[in-house]
């Protein structure tokens, strides 16, 4: 038995391809990809396992400032969050996990996507269901992560606190953002 709750989704990609002599566009293609999000699934030592594969690519991939060292210290800590996290979001394409979103409350603890995956739209239909269904408020993101920032400020969240340490105590700065009401 799965003890989860599942819904679809589909974005499309278009690429163009251009004529090498003169830049024209001569060809379009769209992609098509499907996901699916499950949500309080099962936490098997696998899926924390797959999971916090996802979380370490998605990390080298958009935390340039953090060291290795930094990234193997904070892996159990990860790994335990996803034991213990209120709600746990997967999306999966292809049976394998590619990106997840944790919230506790109406805070949003975590949300990262496979580098592969990032700008396919599966952040964005995790920031809504987070938003619209589970009425997240709140969310920290680190200052040296710009992309994120712009993403959440793309979905109204606004600073409210900028910390100079994560909540662990490291010198990485944290800002704290409020979705705007």
């Amino acid at each position: 038995m799965i003890d989860a709750m599942c819904s679809w989704g589909r974005d499309c990609i278009t690429t163009r391809n251009l004529n090498p002599s003169n830049g024209t566009n001569h060809d379009r293609k769209e992609i098509m990809r499907y996901y699916v999000l499950v949500e309080n699934p099962i936490r098997t030592k696998l899926l924390v396992e797959n999971l916090t594969a996802v979380w370490e690519a998605s990390v080298r991939a958009t935390h340039e400032f953090l060291k290795e060292n930094d990234i193997i210290a904070l892996r159990p800590f990860v790994e335990t969050a996803l034991r213990e996290v209120e709600h746990l979001i997967v999306a999966y394409e292809n049976h394998g996990p590619v990106g997840f979103m944790g919230i506790d409350k109406d805070k949003l603890e975590m949300l990262f996507i496979d580098p592969h995956c990032i700008g396919t739209g599966i952040g964005k239909r995790l920031i809504t269901k987070a938003i619209f269904e589970y009425g997240v408020l709140y969310v920290d993101v680190n200052e040296q992560n710009p992309k994120a920032e712009k993403f959440y400020y793309h979905f109204c969240f606004t600073l409210y606190e900028r910390t100079e340490a994560d909540d662990m105590g490291n010198p990485f700065p944290v800002l704290k953002l409020k979705l705007r009401k």
